[in-house]
């Protein structure tokens, strides 16, 4: 799944490949949920534009499902044989692997200075960006206006007024209190934002895994035995919960609260739920900083066209074409012009919770070659820490040892 948590289920399909002095190969990800609005659309366009200018380029663009790209990607790589350019999940073990050009060797300094900095910041290994941000998200707390009508009910703040919802919510039938997807789906991203709001993360200040530093153990502790040991979270376990259905749940009206991005507005929309959204609640107040996450473009060495790829992205990344992106796939967007743009426009009003929580995000330290192996071992591992006499401490300091392999193998 992607960093972004949105799945599409759709073969590849090229666009382009018409005769031309240069041919650049892109291999994509689709944000669609079908065919109507997959990403091939906003490719060909795009494509077509810049093809109308360039004459002498060709672009031809692959794009694959969520659940295919990333494997599509590395079959391709392995195979000696990479895309001129991958936009999908993540970059480092490429980067670390001496494979991909340095963004500042591809894009003009105004378009590479014009990435948030945050962004562009965890797109670098060593201090190199080599990993170029193509789509951003945050989280808020989603609430059922009506289930919180009928109970009289205002959006909690912390952890314990949440839990007074929860049970609020409970007591009048709501089937889902609150939605805590700890599936393998996703569970990173669940994870994550629950440990900031217990003021921790995966990292420490310095950047060190700290998985199962004091304040992670206490955060899902109290998620065991408040959440989950009172039944507030639901007749599905956690750990056995997806993102995906628990976004299928409150779009049914199943769901009086859950952590959401900015998709789950449509999905609620569609089926008629009336929505709220505040900031994520924290122990002791809102959350000092939300999660953020992002997706990524890189281009590799191998086929050399440094000029003509640098050219495209060059193009790309004008504000025009991140702001038709983010608009079309409720995203956000990924340079200061673009997010200035929206923060400006009235058209983007439902956006703008989430864009003001942007520059307050973490991210997954994705410039780690170990993240792959701990996001992994996260979603298959996490759900445990909460179960009926689960261990927090275990369950943390098993996915710690594991951080620690992974960094050192690297």
């Amino acid at each position: 799944m992607s960093a972004l948590g949105l799945a599409a289920v759709l073969s590849g399909c090229g666009i382009g490949g018409d005769s031309s002095d240069v041919t650049l190969t892109l291999v994509a990800a689709d944000y669609g949920n079908g065919a109507a609005d997959s990403s091939k659309k906003y490719w060909a366009d795009l494509v077509e534009r810049y093809e109308t200018d360039h004459p002498d380029v060709d672009i031809d663009v692959s794009v694959y499902s969520w659940n295919d790209v990333d494997r599509k990607v590395k079959e391709m790589v392995d195979a000696g044989s990479p895309p001129d350019m991958a936009q999908i999940g993540a970059y480092a073990d490429y980067a670390s692997q001496g494979l991909l050009y340095r963004a500042g060797d591809l894009l003009s300094i105004p378009v590479q200075a014009d990435f948030l900095s945050q962004l562009s910041g965890a797109g670098e290994l060593n201090s190199v960006q080599y990993g170029m941000p193509f789509a951003a998200s945050t989280r808020l707390l989603f609430y059922n206006k009506s289930l919180f009508a009928e109970a009289g009910l205002t959006p909690p703040e912390t952890w314990d007024e949440l839990v007074e919802c929860a049970e609020a919510l409970k007591a009048n039938g709501v089937k889902f209190p609150y939605a805590l997807p700890l599936g393998p789906e996703e569970a990173q991203a669940e994870t994550l934002q629950w440990l900031l709001s217990g003021d921790g993360g995966y990292t420490d200040i310095g950047g060190t895994y700290g998985i199962d530093s004091t304040e992670n153990v206490e955060t899902f502790s109290w998620l065991r035995d408040e959440l989950v040991g009172k039944g507030l979270t639901g007749p599905v376990a956690p750990g056995k919960l997806d993102r995906a259905k628990a976004f299928e749940a409150f779009a049914a009206g199943d769901v009086g609260m859950l952590n959401g991005h900015p998709s789950l507005m449509e999905m609620a929309k569609k089926k008629g739920v009336k929505y709220g959204m505040v900031p994520i609640p924290g122990a002791d107040g809102e959350t000092p900083s939300t999660l953020g996450v992002a997706d990524w473009m890189m281009a590799f060495e191998k086929n050399g066209h440094r000029d003509e790829i640098g050219d495209f992205l060059d193009f790309v990344y004008s504000e025009e074409n991140v702001l038709n992106f983010s608009r079309e796939y409720d995203l956000l967007p990924v340079t200061n012009s673009a997010s200035r743009a929206m923060a400006a426009s009235g058209q983007d009003k439902e956006l703008k919770p989430f864009l003001d929580q942007l520059p307050l995000s973490e991210l997954y330290p994705v410039g780690k070659t170990s993240w792959a192996a701990v996001n992994a071992a996260i979603k298959q591992k996490i759900g445990r820490a909460v179960a009926p006499g689960g261990s927090p401490a275990g369950v943390l300091g098993e996915l710690q040892a594991a951080a620690v392999r992974a960094e050192n193998a690297g």
